[in-house]
């Protein structure tokens, strides 16, 4: 039989700023009430499984969610910075409706490859940072079954790098809190075996609309 390793990427549970505020490095971001509950749920999701070991950006959301799992299968939770969340500088802690007014903006949105946040990171940045973690991670679990708990965005530019999807297209693809993403890497690479799952199903409501740049009336 073929070798495989399989990658369990989570996005952390639910927090007072999603869909609100971008939290990105701020501290002492805990999940909500809400949140917590996910989380729990999430373990009892994946009781079952049987993974090798649990990995999470160092983020307090994060952890929070990621520590339920490590106790139900009596594991150690690992705290790698290179899963965490985007650097997004000077728009860290600024609300969306307030960020939606900058010129950057529409750029994230269509052209995110050639966006770079003010003070921080670039998304290809973020791509690189998160696709060469989830690499060594691999590589030190062959033939195994790990989970990932990172935040939305990155999740979206791993697995758009892992389906050979442009990075200007990225914004297409949906993380719901507290969801499950897999991929199977065997001998020819990976595959894409479930997105976005959670239970029940998400509703139809995108998380965050993305508009893109409204075009100029004609005078």
């Amino acid at each position: 039989m073929t070798p495989m390793m399989n990658l369990i990427l989570i996005r952390h549970a639910l927090n007072d700023w999603v869909g609100e505020k971008l939290a990105g490095w701020t501290p002492a971001v805990h999940l909500n009430e809400e949140g917590r509950a996910q989380a729990v749920t999430l373990a009892q999701r994946l009781a079952g499984v049987p993974l090798a070991a649990i990995y999470s950006s160092p983020l307090e959301r994060a952890v929070e969610t990621g520590q339920p799992l490590a106790d139900a299968h009596g594991l150690e939770l690992r705290l790698r910075e290179g899963l965490g969340e985007t650097r997004f500088g000077e728009w860290t802690g600024r609300s969306l409706e307030e960020l939606k007014k900058e010129e950057l903006w529409p750029v994230v949105q269509v052209y995110p490859g050639g966006a770079r946040f003010p003070g921080g990171e670039s998304l290809r940045e973020v791509q690189a940072r998160l696709v060469a973690e989830l690499d060594s991670i691999r590589d030190a679990h062959p033939d195994q079954t790990v989970a990932v708990v990172s935040h939305s965005d990155p999740i979206k530019l791993a697995v758009a790098h892992y389906l050979g999807l442009p990075l200007d297209l990225f914004q297409r693809l949906s993380i719901s809190p507290a969801s499950i993403t897999v991929f199977a890497f065997a001998r020819f690479g990976p595959r894409l075996v479930v997105m976005n799952h959670i239970d029940p199903l998400p509703s139809f409501k995108i998380e965050e609309e993305k508009e893109a740049p409204e075009e100029q009336e004609e005078q």
